[in-house]
């Protein structure tokens, strides 16, 4: 199956999303919907999450403890669950970039190389 050269695909974006979001939860605090917006604006708007893919994975990452859930009331006055990585998650999140660095260098390395001729 061939993607659009602007394209991510579905596998790719399911892969990224834990190590994507523990890293937006390392710089602080946040609720859904502005971590879906952060994704989109770190990508270039390549990565556009939904609510029925973020959820999953945040409520799977509270339930494995790398990250804790608080309801507070927002200016709007209604209430936001916000996110905080745990100390777990910290750990995790150290184990996820090792794991995404060395296939990125792998990859790089390949794609570095001259084709073999035929």
């Amino acid at each position: 199956m061939y993607h659009q050269a602007n394209m991510i695909s579905k596998d790719l974006v399911a892969a990224s999303s834990k190590p994507l979001i523990l890293s937006i939860l390392a710089q602080g605090e946040s609720y859904g919907y502005a971590i879906i917006q952060r994704v989109r604006e770190l990508s270039g708007e390549q990565l556009e999450w939904t609510d029925g893919m973020l959820y999953p994975v945040l409520h799977r990452l509270e339930r494995d403890g790398l990250v804790t859930a608080e309801w507070k009331g927002a200016d709007t006055g209604r209430e936001r669950k916000y996110y905080r990585l745990s100390q777990p998650g910290r750990r995790a999140l150290a184990a996820e970039k090792n794991q995404w660095l060395t296939v990125h260098n792998t990859l790089n390395k390949l794609w570095k190389l001259k084709p073999h001729s035929a």
